[in-house]
């Protein structure tokens, strides 16, 4: 049996000719052993860029909780949440519908891609400014209950922000697909994060308040809109002479895509950031302090799978508009295989010393161990299940990603209502780690029925088998020598040091690291035959 299916018939304003075309030419059988060489050598730069972010946003959040102390950083932390969540509202999806959209279209001057520009760019920026007008004057009221009677000033210059916030994320998602990887990860993976602990901790060394801090965090997004500006105008001929003009049949063809989207992207981008306002309102800014020290680490262990999630997108887009499902699948099983063994043992250590990460960032912290121990293995699931988000999003069902996305939206907002004003940061946490297993559990689900292939391989789950046993057995011996602190954390990041060094050793080990790096510089295994998804 082919992976290769029936293509849809009629080109559509989304669709360049020949792609998905029945007029086009007839599309040869995709070679999937070259697209995982192609996602791996994404994935790559996607990893690396993803390190460094994790790095940077680790040292930030030390920056703002050390600063700013539980109440402080809690008004911090809610005051990111707020420009997060609504720039997430107001991009109304656009952001994924350009990274679904622009693959399957011609960049260049003569190319059809530029018209949807305008189609994505105007009503979320037209959104966005109506949503910093309203915030700016709702501030005082709206500041008196997430963020105390002095933070008013600080809303204000948050929701002034939204507009440009949301620009460049729109135009961020036009790097990825018009720019090569490594144009996206400078901006995204390294202006950004490296800018803002810089500025932030510039603010709190002068001695300056909430107020400086947080227009530090906000100012690198303009300086990245700037640059984005300048990236994406070349590829796609802006000023060049490239239609900007789009058809009727784009503004439909992009927002039937794209609507659902949007409140899905909401929810995914507010995740975290609902816990904290929640916890800020319903048991005060130290509590929500506390859960947003634990979700920086939680979300810098999600940096691997987002970082192979922007590199693979278009290519994934690509393959699915294409009808190549078997090839998709195994992109998507390969980087889910990394983004596991590089993501587990994360989240097992955070969860088995909590208390030894969250000492440094202040004494008070160490209230959110209970905490960041759920979250971290809620996020097992998270990342075990890898990107199957991007496969229904990639392929088209945004409204069955809204489905679980909404899922686990009713479940973290439910559960957080009856336990945060009881249980603080813990209760938060048990909240968003039932959401969390719920949309990912969902998601799966839907994937493995929409893309009709095996998401989950022998490979995978050999690796999640090797993963949580050698991690475990570290543990043990760091638990055995002086418990959940640091005394006990470095014992037990020695032995994993030690075992890996042990594994490179192997020659089975060496073989695939081989393979693997030949991958990433474009060749095939010495001796491979090429092969071709049929019979896949």
């Amino acid at each position: 049996m082919t992976a290769t299916t029936s293509p849809p018939a009629g080109e559509g304003p989304g669709r360049a000719p020949g792609v998905g075309s029945a007029a086009g030419p007839a599309l040869a059988t995709v070679d999937s052993a070259a697209e995982t060489r192609r996602s791996a050598r994404s994935g790559v730069a996607g990893l690396l860029g993803a390190a460094t972010s994790g790095l940077f946003g680790f040292v930030l959040a030390i920056v703002i909780t050390r600063g700013y102390g539980t109440s402080g950083s809690g008004a911090f932390f809610a005051a990111i949440g707020v420009v997060t969540v609504a720039a997430a509202v107001c991009t109304l999806g656009a952001e994924t519908g350009l990274m679904w959209a622009l693959p399957r279209r011609r960049a260049g001057v003569t190319g059809d891609a530029a018209r949807v520009l305008p189609v994505a760019l105007v009503p979320p920026l037209l959104l966005a400014a109506l949503v910093a007008v309203g915030g700016a004057l709702a501030a005082g009221p709206l500041a008196g209950r997430l963020l105390g009677p002095a933070g008013g000033p600080l809303l204000v210059v948050t929701f002034a922000a939204v507009p440009v916030v949301v620009a460049m994320n729109l135009l961020l998602a036009v790097v990825r697909c018009v720019r090569p990887m490594r144009a996206y990860v400078s901006v995204q993976f390294l202006l950004l994060p490296v800018a803002r602990p810089l500025l932030v901790g510039a603010a709190v060394l002068v001695g300056g308040g909430l107020l400086a801090g947080m227009t530090g965090w906000l100012v690198p997004a303009a300086v990245a809109l700037l640059v984005c500006l300048i990236l994406v105008a070349g590829p796609l001929g802006v000023g060049a002479g490239a239609r900007l003009r789009p058809e009727p049949g784009d503004w439909s063809t992009f927002w039937r895509f794209a609507l659902p989207r949007a409140a899905s992207a909401a929810i995914d981008a507010g995740s975290m950031w609902i816990g904290v306002l929640l916890t800020s309102a319903l048991a005060g800014p130290a509590e929500a302090g506390v859960f947003g020290a634990v979700g920086r680490y939680v979300l810098a262990g999600q940096l691997a799978m987002q970082g192979l999630r922007v590199a693979v997108s278009p290519q994934l887009s690509r393959l699915l508009g294409r009808g190549e499902r078997a090839a998709a699948a195994a992109v998507h099983r390969q980087l889910t295989t990394w983004g596991l063994v590089l993501s587990w043992p994360v989240y097992l250590l955070l969860a088995v010393f909590a208390p030894a990460f969250l000492a440094l960032f202040g004494a008070e912290f160490t209230a959110g161990a209970a905490a960041m121990t759920v979250l971290a293995l809620a996020m097992l699931v998270n990342t075990g299940v890898g990107n199957v988000q991007s496969m229904l999003l990639m392929g088209g069902r945004s409204g069955l990603h809204l489905v679980a996305a909404l899922a686990g939206l009713l479940v973290t907002v439910g559960l957080g209502l009856a336990l945060i004003p009881g249980h603080g940061a813990t209760g938060a946490a048990v909240a968003w780690a039932a959401g969390i297993v719920t949309e990912n559990l969902g998601a799966a689900t839907f994937a493995r029925l929409v893309v009709g292939q095996r998401l989950v391989d022998t490979r995978m789950l050999a690796a999640a088998a090797a993963t949580v046993g050698g991690v475990g057995l570290a543990s043990v011996a760091g638990l055995a020598v002086a418990g959940r602190g640091i005394t006990g954390l470095v014992p037990t990041v020695a032995v994993l040091a030690a075992g890996c060094v042990g594994l490179l050793t192997l020659p089975r080990v060496r073989s695939g690291i081989r393979v693997t790096m030949m991958q990433i510089r474009g060749g095939a295994p010495a001796g491979a035959p090429p092969r071709t998804s049929k019979g896949r």
